[in-house]
């Protein structure tokens, strides 16, 4: 497959790396720096993406994958990128729940006291806003890192992962939360 030297390997150590050092220098703010990289970083994957499947699928525009083939597409070209297997469930009419039991930039057993995948969720809310050609939120719900048996990313409309980001910061499941809104998480 050819590229055009937009996208470069980058090693889970250096990522891991890079999230100690900038937690350990600039406390919480490393966060939405990391999470400032990984969206930056969003536009560059879809354009990937896009050359991916014009390579491997023969389509011309990501716009045209079935709706019932999103999750598999997707899954397949993240696990060739090297981040890790996924399952991609629908959340509603309009929400995705990414989960993964080998993410890459995850630091299994580190013992972290919330998610750390911030490149992933900023990378994520980039390539998946360009997908759906509108401002999408990702939110690290469940992490490795955090001793989580998986990751598990929220991604959909900004105001409805604002509700879940609350609830959570006031220890509400949200799981439960996502139910009461007619959503299965």
């Amino acid at each position: 497959m050819s590229f055009d030297g937009t996208l470069v390997g980058f090693g889970t150590r250096g990522l891991h790396s890079l999230r100690h050092i900038l937690e350990r220098e600039y406390g919480e703010a490393a966060t939405a720096s990391l999470q400032e990289a990984g969206f930056a970083a969003g536009d560059q994957v879809y354009d990937v993406f896009a050359a991916w499947l014009r390579e491997t699928r023969g389509l011309a525009d990501p716009a045209d994958i079935a709706a019932d083939q999103l999750g598999s597409v997707l899954a397949g070209f993240f696990q060739v990128q090297g981040w890790g297997s996924v399952s991609i469930t629908p959340l509603g009419a309009s929400g995705l729940a990414i989960d993964s039991s080998d993410w890459a930039e995850a630091e299994p057993s580190a013992n972290a006291l919330a998610p750390a995948c911030h490149i992933t969720a900023g990378m994520l809310a980039g390539f998946l806003g360009r997908l759906a050609d509108q401002d999408v939120a990702v939110m690290e719900i469940e992490c490795r890192t955090r001793n989580d048996s998986r990751c598990r990313f929220l991604a959909g409309a900004p105001e409805t992962l604002q509700m879940v980001y609350d609830a959570v910061n006031a220890g509400q499941d949200y799981m439960t939360l996502l139910a009461g809104q007619g959503v299965t998480p």
